[in-house]
Formats: C-alpha cells, sequence, structure tokens
C-alpha cells in the first residue's frame, strides 16, 4: 500500500469566510493545506477565534470552503450526500444541549443513523453494535438515564461512544476534554487515542496544548485563520512559536519524551489585552 492509498483527509487549499461581500468580517480560513493518514491522532491548537472549529465544520460539510477542495477517504468531499459524509466522518461536538431529551441508549443508537435501509432500522448489527460501544465507554449502566442528568465526564463518555458506533473513517472532536477534572480528561484523551490506533483518523481541537502534545501524533497551529506550522508535537510546539501565536511567555520542558508546556506572563504589545480580537457588527465570531 503507498503513502496516498493511507490518506484519509486531505485538505487543498482551503479559504473559507463568513463574512459577504458588503459585509467582509467574520472569522476566516487562508489556504489551509494539510494531509491526514490513517490511525493518526491530529491535534488542533489556536487562540480563540483562529478556526479551529470552523476548520473542522468545513471536513463534515457543515460549511462550505469558498476556495479549495477536501477529500476524504480518496473522495471529494463536495460530491457526497450529507448521508454518504456521515459514514465516513463522525463528530464529536463540545456539549450537548441539556434540553436534549433522549436516554442514553437511544442517543447513541444514533450513530447509526446513516446506515438507515428501511423504516425500522434497528437490526442485530446495530444493537450489537451499540451494545458493545457503550460497554467499551463505560456507560452500559446509564443506558435509561437522560442525557442531562449525567454528569460532565459520563456526558463525555456517551458522546465518544455515539461517535465510535457510527463506524467512522474519521472521527471530529471539538474540545472534547473541556470542563472535565484532571482525570476524565486523560481518560477521553487516552480513548481518542485508542481508538486512532483501531484505525480511525481522529481530528480533535483543543485549549489544552499540554493534553495535544501528550496524546497527539501530529499538530496543527493555527492562527488567525492561517496554518503557522504543522507536524509532530516536539517540532511543532516550541517557547517561540506559542510566543507567536498566544502573545504569552512560557518555559517548555521535556520528560521522559513528553512535552510540558508552563504559562508564565503575557507578552506586553503595548495592544491591549483584546488586541486580537476583530469586532463585527454582530459580534465577536468563535473559533
Amino acid at each position: 500500500m503507498s503513502c496516498e492509498d493511507e490518506l484519509t483527509v486531505r485538505v487543498d487549499n482551503v479559504s473559507f469566510s463568513y463574512g459577504t461581500k458588503r459585509n467582509p468580517c467574520g472569522r476566516t480560513l487562508k489556504d489551509i493545506t494539510i494531509s491526514a493518514r490513517k490511525g493518526q491522532l491530529i491535534g488542533i491548537v489556536g487562540p480563540n477565534g483562529c478556526g479551529k472549529t470552523t476548520f473542522m465544520r468545513c471536513i463534515n460539510k457543515v460549511l462550505k470552503p469558498q476556495e479549495g477542495a477536501i477529500y476524504i477517504d480518496g473522495k471529494d468531499l463536495d460530491r457526497l450526500r450529507m448521508m454518504e459524509v456521515a459514514k465516513l466522518c463522525a463528530n464529536i461536538p463540545a456539549d450537548v444541549p441539556d434540553d436534549f431529551h433522549l436516554s442514553v441508549e437511544e442517543f447513541v443508537s444514533l450513530g447509526r443513523y446513516p446506515y438507515v435501509t428501511g423504516i425500522w432500522w434497528e437490526g442485530e448489527k446495530d444493537v450489537r453494535l451499540v451494545r458493545e460501544a457503550m460497554e467499551a465507554y463505560h456507560v452500559t449502566h446509564l443506558k435509561d438515564r437522560k442525557l442531562a442528568e449525567l454528569s460532565s465526564g459520563e456526558k463525555a463518555r456517551v458522546l465518544l461512544a455515539k461517535g465510535a458506533v457510527q463506524q467512522p473513517k474519521i472521527l471530529l472532536a471539538d474540545e472534547p476534554s473541556a470542563h472535565l477534572d484532571l482525570k476524565f480528561k486523560l481518560q477521553v484523551m487516552q480513548a481518542l487515542k485508542d481508538l486512532s490506533r483501531q484505525g480511525v483518523t481522529v481530528i480533535t481541537a483543543s485549549h489544552d496544548i499540554n493534553l495535544i502534545a501528550k496524546y497527539a501524533d501530529m499538530v496543527i497551529i493555527i492562527s488567525d485563520g492561517g496554518i503557522i506550522s504543522y507536524g509532530p508535537p516536539a517540532e511543532v510546539i516550541t517557547e517561540e512559536i506559542i510566543r507567536a501565536v498566544y502573545g504569552v511567555e512560557v518555559m517548555l520542558f521535556k520528560e521522559k519524551g513528553e512535552i510540558f508546556v508552563i504559562p508564565l506572563r503575557p507578552v506586553d504589545t503595548g495592544k491591549g489585552a483584546d488586541a486580537d480580537q476583530r469586532p463585527c457588527e454582530k459580534g465577536i465570531v468563535a473559533d
């Protein structure tokens, strides 16, 4: 198998803007080009509003780039129907609204929806995969609970189970460890790492540079809609790059092959704390 055959995601010169010609304001992606291989865990980091979430929404076709092309498993994303995309790409959002009144088992079962072929879709395979996913992510005992009743850690495991039961080639996870304590942060990231070792390409956005440094095979650093650096953590997570991207002085050290970043102080640019945010008539566009 050639290296090209192992590619699951290819992004070629993608640009995207929320604005219009009349109102050009809005966070943008600018000439994004990356490739991701089967079984890699890729971490995306960057300051608020830099385009992390926008980038992932382009990959799962929620947003349509104005320029460039995206290929998933060798297929042009622009030519795929949404149901076809759902079979290739699973999405784990940062959170689920509390008014989502499904039980855990019902919610995890939604991961099988892309494979519906008739009126009655819960076949033996679907039931088995849902059961196995709930067991793998230790949520079987929660199967009759409503999502709104769960703790943040429990909800994170349920989201992972739903993503896994979809059997995707690519899994996109937006801030999967947000709002979790230290133990659950590590558990969730390890679960994503385990999924990648099973052959799934995992792409996750996070504000936690230390977690990304620990678990990611490759890191994308985005600032102001463009890729500043893309490569192994040891090559792209440096004091110089973090200072330039985040405006923060840090101390970086390595212990037993792992990278640790300790923030020290903001860089005094004389522009004020909010100088990197660009106002818009409708407010600041989130990343």
